[in-house]
Parts: C-alpha cells; structure tokens; sequence
C-alpha cells in the first residue's frame, strides 16, 4: 500500500536500457501510488534517454508533447541488416569485407543526403504501427510478412560525429534531429540498403524533446516522483506563449466560459491561460479577441489517500 500522490505535473525520465516504456510507466506508477500516468512517446527496450510521463491531471499535456521534434544520439553500423533494424534482431544480410573496407567518407555523406530533410519513410517493420489492429511488431514477431505505407518526415539534422572499422564493419556515431514519427532504425536501414552493404543501429539514445533534454531527467532506479515532478504551468509556459488571467478570469476559465480579452494580435492558439496563483488553468484558442478552451486543468485535490498499486 502506497500514499497516493495528489498533484499532478510531467516527469522526465532518463529510461536506462534493457526495459520497455511501459514498465517504466509501470514502476512509475508503483511509486506515484497512482493509476493515472501516461507517456508521450515509446522508447525501444535497447534505447535509453529521454521519456515524458503526465501524472493525474497533466496526462491532458500529453497530446501536445507526442508531436514535439526530438533529438537522438545513435550508432549505425554498417556491413550488416537485421530484420529489426537494430542490434536485438537476427541477421539478415552480411557485407564481404572487401565491400564495407572500400567505403569513404564521400560516399557515406552522398548517401546521407538524400536521408536528410523533407523525406518520405517507410516505418521499420517492427514498429507499434496498428495493421490491422495489432501492432506491426506482434505480427513480425507471428511470422507475418510486414509492409508499411511511407510516411513523410523531416530530419533537420544528420550529423556523423566520429566513424571506426572493425571485424568487418563500419560503424558511424551521428546525432540526428527529427519530426515525431521518424524512425532512426529506418534511417540505419536505408543508409546500408543505399551504400549496398546493410545497416542497423547498435546503440540509440534520445536526448531531447522539444526544448525538454535528457540531462534535466531524472534515474528511475533513484526516482523521488514529489521532487522531480515540474508543474503544469511550467511545461506549458516552456512550450505556448502566455496570457496571465486576473482572479476572476481564472474562475470563468474554469468554469469552461470563454474569455474576452484584449490582446495584441499573436497566435490563435494554443495559449498558455495562468492563473495569479501560477497554476495552468486552462489552454485557450483565439478568434476575434474570443478565448475559447481546449483544454482545463482542474486544480489538484491534496487530500491524503491510501491506495494499492
């Protein structure tokens, strides 16, 4: 049994490999003694880095952190394809050495442009993309062949940080920023299909999202959720521009009304709707001067509960 904990706010993990995200919302929610925590965004068990859990209310944020651009460390090697795309899969194809020892640094730079920017890319087929209803990665896991639509993408950055041979292969270190929904094992997979020796990630790690970095996270092995919990109106005020409410909009706001507000002309939305106290009200879009909600954010109720996980 657990004391629940009533506030709500956005926790950043540093998720360590070995682990899914979901156990990492599990354990989280062992020690927050609270059923209502979600995630913005799935880590692969061999990855680590960065993940953004919403506690009770703050799960309403999540919608708004899935879509941020994210920022990844990883290693590419290649000389060999898997059919996960990454190091936990079997190999599926493997490179003469002859083919991987006459790459250069040229060639590896003229494949990666055409990686970089607007591109369209096909998902790795061991993706959490729904066929059907399942997840694409059950059914490759059943023995099913696998094919995804492209989807587009934008990789603003694909940046080789240092490169080492050996037994065979070549191994690239790049840092890479992205729209949400890229997948990096898919950049590894068609860097080697592009260079025709194969390729897979063999480490990947996420730094940031959005303006939010790994290095600001918490360990979840020594997780203290009350101290590492940032509120509401931080991470909104990190993300949307601000309109602080007097006492009185703040209960109208509440209420679900809309705001009349006189305001210089700026984004319709969303905006950031804080109360005099500091609290995230609500998200409001704006038309002719009209604050509508899209989304409140009730305050916390603190009372102490007893619950068991």
């Amino acid at each position: 049994m657990t004391e629940a904990l009533g506030r709500s706010g956005i926790l950043l993990i540093d998720k360590p490999a070995g682990i899914t995200s979901h156990d990492v919302v599990a354990r989280t929610r062992k020690r927050a003694g609270t059923r209502k925590v979600g995630h913005a965004g799935t880590l692969d068990p061999m990855a680590t880095g960065l993940l953004m859990l919403g506690i009770n209310n703050s799960t309403r944020l999540l919608t708004y952190l899935v879509g941020l651009d994210k920022e990844y460390f990883a290693t590419i090697r290649l000389g060999a394809a898997t059919n996960t795309d990454d190091a936990e899969g079997e190999q599926t194809e493997v490179a003469e050495p002859g083919t991987v020892a006459n790459l250069t640094e040229e060639t590896i730079s003229a494949a990666l442009r055409p990686l970089t920017g607007a591109i369209s890319q096909v998902p790795s087929s061991v993706s959490a993309i729904r066929v059907d209803g399942k997840r694409a990665y059950t059914l490759v896991r059943e023995g099913e062949t696998v094919e995804l639509a492209p989807r587009s993408v934008t990789v603003s950055a694909l940046e080789v940080l240092d490169s080492r041979r050996h037994d065979g292969y070549y191994d690239l270190d790049v840092r890479v920023r992205c729209s949400s929904g890229t997948y990096i094992r898919a950049i590894a997979r068609d860097l080697g299909a592009a260079l025709g020796v194969g390729g897979h990630l063999t480490a990947l790690r996420r730094s940031m999202i959005g303006p939010f970095a790994v290095t600001d996270a918490a360990e979840l092995e020594s997780l203290d959720v009350a101290a590492s919990l940032l509120s509401p109106a931080t991470i909104a005020t990190a993300l949307f521009p601000v309109l602080a409410l007097d006492s009185d909009q703040a209960v109208d706001l509440g209420h679900g009304k809309r705001l009349v507000v006189d305001r210089p002309e700026g984004p319709q939305g969303p905006v950031a709707a804080i109360a005099p106290d500091g609290r995230l009200v609500g998200l409001l879009e704006f038309a002719n001067g009209v604050g509508k909600p899209i989304v409140n954010f009730p305050p916390d109720i603190l009372t102490a509960t007893v619950v068991t996980p």
